[in-house]
Parts: structure tokens; C-alpha cells; sequence
């Protein structure tokens, strides 16, 4: 059976063709692994409280959040357009409640890509009692 004469020549030599297909892969990723670079920025946190009931321990008042990218992106972020809050209006009774940290940004801050945000903590717990009761 006689291959096309294209078909001959990826297959000739194939193993250093693939060698230096991995390699250079190799050598792109290292690249783009070590120009990742984080940034960590604490900023005023919202805290949306239910009403009829009091807030027993600590509401906080910040979080950090943790702005990884490409290192010549993530110093040109302007903290004060990263909002966060926590909305914990959905408590009906006392007790413990969780709830996330939800973070929101200008869209276009991220047009150029490979910048992510997470807060730390993700989510905070209060403790509520009815307002009034001891």
C-alpha cells in the first residue's frame, strides 16, 4: 500500500517531530505558569442583616480578596471597583446562618481574560436571636 507523499513525510522521523511538539509545549506552559501572579486586597464588605433579629457574634466588616492573573494585569485593578457582600435578609428563625460572599466588578475590568477573584472566607456564620429577647 503506498501512502500519500504528504502522509510519508509526518510519518518519517516521527519520534523527534513529537519530542519537539512536547517540548515546545513544555516551554509555553512554563512560561505562562510563572507569569501568574496573585495579589491580595482587603476591602469593605456589605452585610445585609435580617430585620426583627440581632446579629449575637462578630459581623464582619471586611474580606480579602484574592486577585490572580497575569502579573502585569492584576496591579492595574483598581480595588475600590470590587464590591462584596453578604446577604443573610433570608433568616426566619434564631439560630446559626451561613451564607456566601458574593462578589461584583465592572465586567470590562476582565475583558482581557486570565484575571479570577475569590474572596477568603468564601462564606461567614452569625449567630441570630430574636431582637428584644435575652
Amino acid at each position: 500500500m503506498k501512502l500519500n507523499k504528504h502522509v510519508q513525510n509526518i510519518v518519517y522521523n516521527w519520534p523527534p517531530k513529537v519530542l519537539s511538539l512536547v517540548f515546545a509545549l513544555c516551554v509555553y506552559l512554563f512560561i505562562q505558569y510563572t507569569t501568574i501572579g496573585a495579589r491580595v486586597v482587603t476591602i469593605p464588605l456589605e452585610v445585609m442583616l435580617p430585620s426583627g433579629y440581632e446579629a449575637e457574634s462578630l459581623v464582619p466588616s471586611s474580606v480579602e480578596v484574592h486577585i490572580q492573573g497575569n502579573d502585569d494585569l492584576i496591579y492595574l485593578i483598581n480595588p475600590n471597583s470590587i464590591e462584596a457582600s453578604i446577604d443573610f435578609s433570608f433568616v426566619q428563625q434564631e439560630g446559626i446562618a451561613t451564607a456566601p460572599v458574593l462578589l461584583s466588578y465592572e465586567q470590562n475590568m476582565f475583558e482581557s481574560g486570565g484575571i479570577a477573584l475569590s474572596a477568603n472566607p468564601t462564606q461567614f456564620r452569625i449567630l441570630f436571636s430574636v431582637e428584644g429577647a435575652l
